[in-house]
């Protein structure tokens, strides 16, 4: 929705930031950047510090340490007016007011932010979330899913260069949670940078570029294809109509095949270098042992494996 060229580089650079409250540490040496028009997620446990730090980039709670650069702005006290004008932060609860209509809740916000041109921002703000024809309808007599909606267009009134969205889903039945994905897919095809912390490793999967999963500090941070590569040995899933009769001599001269193991369901799980490579020499050998082949494909992994794999392995999450 914004018109305006963003600055040059990334929409946000976050170097060592660190927050402590008192004793406790929030979160401590994150250090990523996220690239304008990109979706970004951040994942991790509750506890984990995520919404700490959607709070500290957008200007509500200062750092105890650390630098970021948040819109082309140096995070600090004297840029928190123009920092504010650049982002828009969406909390879980997007706090409307339920007695006025959608309409009346943008018009309130649009003057509290002293917006100029509100009519056009609020009917752009409307149309980008598909509520045009809901503008008079009180907002008390939406539903859950409707709510998150008129807070997206509030948090778009400002035309954001970034737009923070805390845990938009939550609590949304699949269908309503699945319009609000559609609606962050049509915000990034449009160029607005996304930030979004979630629960739902599917949900990231689907909409994100790449995620970071967070725990007090940044454990990992990369594309899902490359997380999953990194944490993941690439594996031929072979199922065959019997039992072989001898499998380690069919799977034990593979050329790029590392090991080989049987299932719980019966199918033969190969280790392999590469599954292009492997999956063929895989269905000759099979075939001239004698076997009846049924399937023969990689397997995949989710991001949901990538993060139980990290949680699994990593002490402070398990003692949350």
């Amino acid at each position: 929705m914004r018109a305006e060229t963003p600055p040059a580089g990334p929409a946000l650079v976050v170097e060592n930031l660190t927050k402590r409250f008192g004793e406790r540490t929030a979160f401590q040496d994150v250090s990523f950047s996220v690239e304008y028009g990109e979706v970004f997620g951040f994942l991790g446990p509750n506890g984990a510090g995520k919404t700490t730090t959607v709070r500290t980039l957008g200007t509500l709670i200062v750092p105890s340490s650390g630098t970021a650069r948040v819109a082309g702005l140096p995070l600090n006290a004297d840029n928190g007016v123009a920092i504010r004008s650049r982002i828009a932060v969406m909390p879980e609860a997007p706090g409307l007011y339920l007695r006025l209509s959608v309409a009346e809740n943008l018009a309130y916000f649009a003057g509290l932010y002293e917006l100029p041109d509100r009519r056009a921002r609020i009917e752009r703000a409307l149309k980008a979330v598909g509520l045009q024809n809901r503008a008079d309808d009180l907002c008390r007599s939406l539903s859950k899913g409707l709510r998150q909606r008129v807070g997206l267009a509030r948090a778009l009134l400002t035309d954001p260069q970034v737009l923070f969205l805390d845990e938009p889903t939550s609590g949304l039945d699949p269908v309503a949670a699945r319009e609000v994905h559609d609606l962050i897919a049509a915000l990034r095809e449009q160029g607005v940078t996304i930030f979004l912390t979630t629960h739902r490793l599917a949900e990231a999967e689907r909409l994100c570029d790449r995620v970071g999963i967070m725990n007090t500090t940044l454990r990992t941070i990369g594309r899902p294809d490359e997380l999953r590569e990194q944490l993941f040995s690439k594996v031929l899933e072979i199922r065959t109509r019997a039992p072989l009769a001898d499998p380690a001599a069919v799977f034990g001269a593979l050329p790029g095949a590392d090991g080989w193991h049987q299932g719980e369901n019966g199918a033969y799980l190969l280790t392999v270098t590469d599954p292009e490579q492997a999956a063929p020499a895989a269905a000759r050998a099979l075939v001239a042992a004698g076997a009846d082949l049924l399937a023969l494909s990689p397997t995949q992994h989710s991001l949901e494996d990538v993060y139980l794999q990290l949680i699994d392995t990593d002490v402070e999450a398990q003692q949350r």
